[in-house]
């Protein structure tokens, strides 16, 4: 060939010929595979066409396969797919290295540091239908999603599935719970990938309104693995907006994992209409454990607020007229003892049960209370019509959300907390009727501020209305989010429980502070949760954002009561404590009963001291289902506060307080576990002590079998300080 052009060309013309052929070999070659590394170059993303122009892409961190070749693309409804005989027409590449601040959170800075590759992908035989595919490499892991730019041959279209591979690198140790459509309240099984087949029956307990995925083996994400060779990585989604959540389809024998939306009524998986984009799929990974629960990339991966004002919304502790209803057995939420009422009968003519919890006197108590130990809210449950036959009947109109019970003075109440400096918390229990709740949810805003309520906890217990619609399906995303924004317009906080779980949204719709999602303190009530549950869900649960776990419960024994249940909360007292720290939430619960903080009082003032906003984290020491340590600043304060769980292992938390500044003296009041403590014997023995503690100071504390230890730091005077021991 070049001495045709030889023959043919001039010197000058065959230089130009040949660098253009260079140029377009290397065109091609770049279009075939893009590198792309995290900015400390411990991360390498390969992306590349295979064979029949199917998107594909690689990971590895330091060296060691990560993501295996993975496929990408999705599934059309009556459209050609978006899944082979693409090319690349376009790739452009940027680094960003900025911060911004939370409106509340773990940290006061964040850091949004990564690589980016966006690769513009054309079909050609589908008249140049395109999309795009988004990557950032951050240095703790990917992000990436599909966009599909707005385009004449691509407006509305109907996805039947989203084809996006994991293709794992090895028969990992995985903990889990099983993929459902309406519910993430199970409990975790640990194995490893080639064991879930055998365990999934086992593992898919009852829960309410469950729906388990039967057409794969499925699971739910986040989902936390660990390799045999050191590597922790976790699966898991970022700005779930306007799409249905993604399970995980998974194959056993090649360690496969593929997404699997949550379908509609009709079997659909999303409606879009360009332009539009779908949520990030993430991958953090890290040969340490304690940088999965430091990282910050799923909300980096979300958006700015546009919200203007945010003054509003304050973090919050509180109690509230809740526990009582699982465990003393001398309440309910339900009025009357009739079970067969409408919402438009009148309630005054319904036989009081005589065990009402939310009364105008006993909610009295809960803001006395409140007031004189120095809590935000309080929490009332059951104040509204509709609780006699609201559970289970799948009926659309159980609640109004205005309208209270006979015994229950709104207006009196309003002015009875007011006084006392406390707000009081807005229960509203939708029984999964979404659409009664829209249709209603102006109104019941407005009543909040008109009688002082800013936050409100939702419920969505039972199966969704409209019918055939799922939890975590695109209908009813959408409608969490509805909530928030038309809250955001009456200056309301939400609290959100059996809602989808979460995905940094937060940091986009902030009055959102924080979700249920999983299976919190109420289940300890009745089925129990395992002593490595809350050693695992800072690892799953929390890496998409805060939990109301409603921790704080001392009488572990729920025989106590006298009701007969031989229930206990499978915890010692002071691993109560330490969920204050490691259970992160802006929204913090006290849920035990009052009665009961009066008898410990000097454990309770830990509760009472330890912030819930913060203006730093540092994570100590960590592995998934075994034990976390984590510390805290808080925000504003030069105040410290050290938590620390184990499973039901005995085992020694190693605190170092490097993380104080240099140079100077602190007063540590250590709560740890009494020496003859478990959580199954002897949960409620405890010790207190206090010592003095610098930037050099190192704690070696045993924790009981299913144990902890709460550590708070604070400045002190001299003569505080004369006579404590340096640690």
């Amino acid at each position: 060939m070049i001495m045709r052009f030889k023959n043919s060309l001039s010197l000058h013309n065959q230089t130009k010929l040949l660098l253009a052929l260079f140029f377009t070999c290397a065109s091609v070659l770049v279009a075939s595979a893009q590198t792309i590394t995290s900015p400390d170059k411990n991360l390498t993303l390969k992306f590349e066409l295979t064979a029949n122009g199917v998107p594909s892409y690689q990971l590895s961190f330091k060296n060691k396969p990560v993501i295996k070749p993975s496929k990408l693309g999705l599934e059309l409804n009556g459209l050609p797919s978006l899944m082979e005989g693409f090319t690349v027409t376009n790739t452009e590449q940027q680094s960003v290295d900025n911060t911004w601040e939370p409106i509340m959170g773990e940290q006061k800075t964040i850091r949004n540091n990564y690589n980016e590759l966006l690769v513009t992908l054309t079909q050609k035989e589908q008249q140049d239908r395109q999309i795009q595919i988004r990557f950032r490499v951050f240095n703790d892991g990917v992000g990436f999603r599909y966009e599909f730019p707005k385009q004449e041959n691509l407006k509305y279209f109907i996805i039947k599935e989203e084809h996006t591979e994991f293709n794992l690198a090895g028969d990992h140790k995985i903990w889990w719970i099983p993929g459902d459509y309406d519910t993430n309240e199970y409990a975790y099984t640990t194995s490893k990938i080639s064991e879930i087949s055998q365990l999934i029956e086992k593992a898919t307990h009852d829960v309410h309104a469950q729906h388990p995925i039967k057409s794969a083996l499925a699971i739910q994400t986040p989902s936390m693995m660990k390799s045999n060779d050191g590597l922790y990585i976790n699966i898991h989604e970022a700005a779930l907006i306007n799409y249905p959540a993604m399970q995980l389809n998974v194959d056993e024998k090649t360690f496969r994992m593929s997404s699997h939306l949550t379908p509609d009524a009709v079997g659909n998986k999303g409606y879009l209409q360009t332009d539009a984009q779908t949520p990030w799929r993430t991958v953090v990974v890290s040969d340490k454990a304690t940088d999965i629960l430091a990282s910050n990339l799923i909300l980096n991966l979300n958006e700015p607020t546009k919200y203007k004002d945010v003054s509003w919304i304050k973090p919050v502790k509180y109690i509230g007229v809740w526990w009582e209803y699982f465990v003393a057995g001398k309440s309910t939420w339900a009025y009357g003892t009739e079970t067969n009422v409408k919402l438009d009968d009148d309630h005054t003519q319904l036989t009081p049960s005589g065990r009402h919890g939310a009364t105008t006197e006993n909610v009295k108590k809960y803001v006395d209370f409140a007031a004189e130990h120095g809590f935000d809210a309080v929490l009332v449950e059951g104040w509204n019509v509709g609780w006699e036959d609201w559970f289970g009947n799948w009926k659309e109109e159980v609640f109004d959300f205005v309208t209270p019970y006979p015994d229950f003075n709104v207006k009196e109440l309003k002015k009875y907390a007011a006084d006392k400096g406390v707000r009081i918390m807005m229960h509203h229990e939708t029984s999964g009727s979404a659409t009664n709740y829209e249709r209603r949810l102006h109104g019941a805003f407005q009543f909040m501020a008109d009688n002082g309520y800013n936050s409100v906890k939702t419920g969505y217990v039972g199966k969704i209305i409209p019918r055939g619609e799922h939890h975590d399906g695109q209908w009813m995303v959408n409608h969490y989010i509805h909530v928030a924004n038309t809250a955001a317009k009456y200056k309301i906080m939400v609290n959100s429980h059996e809602a989808v779980r979460p995905t940094g949204v937060h940091r986009t719709f902030p009055n959102w502070i924080a979700q249920e999602s999983a299976r919190g303190t109420e289940f300890e009530s009745m089925s129990g949760l395992a002593p490595d549950h809350t050693t695992i869900l800072p690892f799953t649960r929390l890496m998409g954002g805060p939990m109301d776990y409603t921790p704080g419960i001392f009488q572990t024994d729920l025989s106590y009561y006298g009701t007969g249940s031989d229930q206990r909360v499978n915890t010692t007292l002071v691993k109560q404590l330490a969920y204050y720290v490691t259970m992160y939430s802006p929204l913090q619960m006290a849920a035990d009963l009052p009665e009961n903080y009066e008898r410990f009082p000097d454990a309770f003032q830990f509760i009472k001291d330890v912030a819930v906003d913060w203006d730093n984290t540092y994570v100590l020491e960590a592995e998934p289902g075994d034990y976390v340590t984590i510390a805290r600043k808080a925000k504003g304060k030069n105040e410290w506060y050290v938590g620390g769980i184990t499973d039901e292992k005995v085992r020694t938390a190693n605190v170092s307080f490097d993380f104080l500044p240099k140079g100077k003296s602190y007063i540590a009041t250590i709560y740890a576990d009494g020496k003859d403590a478990s959580y199954n014997e002897n949960p409620q023995s405890y010790n207190i002590r206090k010592v003095i503690v610098t930037s050099k100071s190192k704690l070696k504390q045993q924790m009981a079998s299913s144990g902890g230890v709460a550590i708070s730091i604070k400045e002190g005077s001299k003569a505080e300080m004369k006579g404590l021991k340096k640690l």
